[in-house]
């Protein structure tokens, strides 16, 4: 009796050490690896006396995030807006090029930037007669263009995945939540353990 009460108070001592240190160990892995992944891109070596050269980590990453933000600055103030254009409109012209360049630039855009498109949490009826429902985001309200002008385009982010679906569900059936789109989007990747 005495052996299983022990047995089991340190089985929850376990799995409360493993809550505190587990999360923090696989933030700071993924940062870590993330930081290396970029730094190795563009590595800094200085040449020395020593018979290997000096390797500075961290030192290609910061010059990789200092030109993005240099690049960024020179294109917001000194580069007409027509450049863009003109260069965007050779782009759409190029068949695989076009779809992974605006792929990409609409996914960044969706979370940066000016025109971010997850910023309008909303709660759809997914099946109208058992009363199921799901959590996203709309991303387009205008859907005329496809013949569609009664509907929305809702995205549903997948849990513990960078994954999603997207619903084009009728108007009637999406409910826009008055919270934030952080803390909609925590609660859909940690599978609805994160609400406040």
């Amino acid at each position: 009796m005495l052996q299983n009460s022990i047995v089991k108070r340190l089985l929850a001592y376990f799995a409360r050490g493993l809550v505190l240190v587990a999360p923090t160990y696989f933030t700071f892995i993924i940062i870590k690896e993330g930081i290396r992944y970029l730094d190795s891109i563009l590595p800094i070596y200085i040449d020395t006396n020593e018979k290997q050269p000096l390797y500075l980590p961290g030192l290609g990453l910061l010059i990789i995030l200092s030109s993005i933000v240099l690049l960024g600055f020179i294109f917001s103030r000194f580069v007409p807006q027509s450049f863009f254009s003109f260069g965007e409109g050779l782009l759409k012209r190029m068949p695989l090029v076009s779809l992974i360049y605006y792929a990409i630039k609409d996914l960044i855009t969706a979370f940066v930037g000016d025109k971010k498109k997850f910023n309008q949490p909303v709660l759809v009826t997914i099946n109208v007669p058992s009363n199921l429902k799901k959590l996203g985001f709309i991303t387009q309200s205008d859907l005329a263009a496809l013949g569609l002008n009664d509907y929305v385009a809702v995205y549903c982010p997948h849990s513990y995945a960078f994954s999603g679906e997207l619903f084009i569900v009728p108007n009637e059936q999406v409910e826009v939540l008055d919270l934030s789109s952080t803390d909609v989007m925590k609660m859909i990747v940690s599978g609805g353990v994160s609400v406040k």
